[in-house]
């Protein structure tokens, strides 16, 4: 457009002369044809500027038109991927607001079947526990015995441990389910520092774990379950509960004064140290009496060992049945400082020996022996700064065909070797055993320190429940003679306490064990730790040397939060 106007301006200039010859006079030739040189000179000049001029501008336009094609090409990529953007966004909406009305559903289904939490979780909810760190020194000496190449009497074995070291872990919960249904449980760990099994014992007195001392007894750093039960309270609106799931029956009365808590931590006498599961229904008292306060009492039973499936008609094998308990658990009166307990069971088809985690220990012989009839009693009361209680225990056997307290070392010669005699028949007599247990514990006043002594006594055939102890390597209440033993706690300087459990204290204690009779258990005749003849025959046919007596040493930093 702008070189069409330009070329036809020219045109024009260049008639105009003529118009003007034709109409005013003459003009001179050569004059004339110089302006028209000189105008056609100017008119290339001005072409050629105007195509200079209009290659720039073509180029202009085409960079123009190029950045233009970019910036729209770059735009149309960014919209494209914003719509693809915009695409997986909504695609993600769709899918939340989609799971957000499954999740509005399922509160639906939730509010049709329970109530909101609309209280403090704490109000629900309890967690406590305890850590205990201990040190332990032992030294035990074995029963004199003959030695058969010389026949001279040979003071028997010495046994020592400079250094025990164990920690031991419990995390208590409490649940309150219902109004009425409460749940309770603690998990524990207890192992030795250095290992992640038993530690070496060559007295053999260890029982490997098994479902009676299960985080009773140093093993693992596994968190186990020591208890798990739920209580159902106030059955019909009386005073009548129902407890089922694995049993409080460890750490019984009156082993909170020695252990420094105070408090019951089980329901049975310490003459039951057993872990087991089982079943009770209770009835609660009120004497109506100042003096005698309050009392329950509980039918229990439980289960000690499983039998498992068995083909019935394999003769070889020996009969092996389930061990039932089943007995009666009696606080006849219970007030803030006195406490008389009761309690009576029978352990039905006693077992040779329990099945132990190990499985390679249940490859040997393995029986039932028959029933076991077992009753015990504790006083426990405060007066002032003491605390002091005494209890006593009664055990009998009733054996079946196979026999308890079977005498297996039958004929023993001069030399104290043990030849088969073939008079040996199973011990298929009952056997009465009993113990006492008498202990006092002073508070010292204005101080932290309390002071305690305990002392107990067992029979010949005296048989105690308690492969769940305390004591580390041997049951003091198993003894089959007499243990003393003296302790002290002190309740250290911590600051306040933050809360109703805490305490932290230390206890260091001593125990010394005079052994009468060998053994524990209700398998093998109890010898007369004396007697040296029998002593070696024991040793030559086991290899195990029986204890004549033992000294402890135990201290503990204890801490419950």
């Amino acid at each position: 457009m702008i070189k069409t106007f330009s070329v036809l301006t020219l045109a024009g200039m260049v008639a105009l002369p003529t118009v003007a010859s034709a109409g005013g006079g003459n003009v001179p030739t050569d004059i004339f044809n110089s302006e028209i040189e000189e105008l056609a000179r100017q008119v290339d000049a001005l072409q050629e500027e105007l195509a200079r001029k209009d290659e720039i501008i073509s180029g202009m336009v085409s960079e123009v038109t190029s950045e233009n094609n970019k910036k729209n090409s770059f735009m149309s990529k960014k919209m494209d991927s914003m719509s693809e953007e915009m695409s997986s966004m909504s695609e993600e909406l769709e899918d939340m607001e989609s799971k957000l009305d499954d999740l509005n559903d399922m509160d639906d289904m939730l509010e049709e079947k329970s109530d909101p939490w609309d209280i403090d979780l704490t109000e629900r909810f309890n967690f406590f526990g305890d850590f205990r760190s201990r040190l332990d020194y032992y030294s035990a000496t074995g029963s004199n015995y003959i030695n058969s190449a010389t026949g001279l009497l040979v003071s028997g074995r010495e046994y020592s441990n400079d250094t025990l070291f164990t920690n031991r872990l419990r995390l208590n919960m409490k649940v309150n389910v219902t109004e009425d249904v409460q749940f309770k449980g603690r998990v524990s760990m207890y192992k030795a520092w250095g290992m992640e099994s038993y530690p070496r014992n060559d007295m053999n007195t260890w029982w490997p774990q098994f479902d009676g001392n299960s985080t009773r007894t140093p093993s693992d750093n596994a968190l186990r379950v020591d208890r798990a039960y739920v209580n159902w309270n106030n059955i019909g609106g009386a005073p009548v509960w129902f407890s089922v799931g694995r049993r409080p029956s460890t750490d019984g009365i009156p082993a909170q004064i020695r252990l420094g808590t105070d408090k019951r931590m089980a329901t049975p006498t310490s003459y039951m140290d057993y872990s087991f599961d089982g079943a009770t229904i209770g009835y609660a008292y009120d004497w109506n009496n100042e003096k005698f306060g309050s009392g329950r009492i509980r039918y229990c039973f439980g289960r000690g060992f499983e039998n498992g499936v068995q083909w019935k008609e394999n003769k070889n094998i020996l009969p092996l049945d389930d061990t039932e308990f089943t007995g009666f658990s009696w606080d006849v009166m219970q007030t803030e400082d006195r406490l008389l307990y009761i309690q009576s069971y029978v352990a039905f088809n006693m077992f040779m020996r329990p099945s132990f985690q190990d499985n390679t220990l249940n490859e040997t012989i393995n029986r039932t022996d028959g029933n076991l009839y077992h009753t015990s009693a504790v006083y426990q009361a405060q007066t002032n700064n003491f605390n002091y209680f005494i209890s006593g225990g009664w055990s009998k056997t009733d054996p079946d065909g196979e026999g308890m307290f079977n005498d297996y070392d039958a004929t023993i010669q001069n030399n104290g070797i043990a030849v088969p005699n073939p008079q040996w028949r199973p011990n298929t007599e009952s056997e009465n055993g009993f113990s006492l247990y008498a202990g006092v514990r002073y508070d010292v006043p204005d101080t932290e320190l309390k002071i305690g002594a305990e002392y107990n006594y067992g029979s010949k055939y005296w048989v105690a429940f308690t492969p769940g102890h305390d004591d580390m390597y041997l049951s003091k209440l198993a003894a089959r003679g007499q243990v003393a033993e003296l302790y002290m706690i002190y309740d250290l300087p911590t600051g306040k306490a933050v809360s109703k459990y805490a305490k932290t204290f230390i206890r260091l204690g001593y125990q010394h064990y005079w052994y009468d009779y060998t053994g524990s258990d209700w398998n093998t005749k109890p010898y007369d730790t004396d007697d040296a003849l029998t002593m070696t025959a024991l040793m030559a046919e086991n290899g195990q040397m029986p204890i004549d007596s033992a000294d402890q040493i135990y201290l503990t930093l204890d801490v419950y939060f």
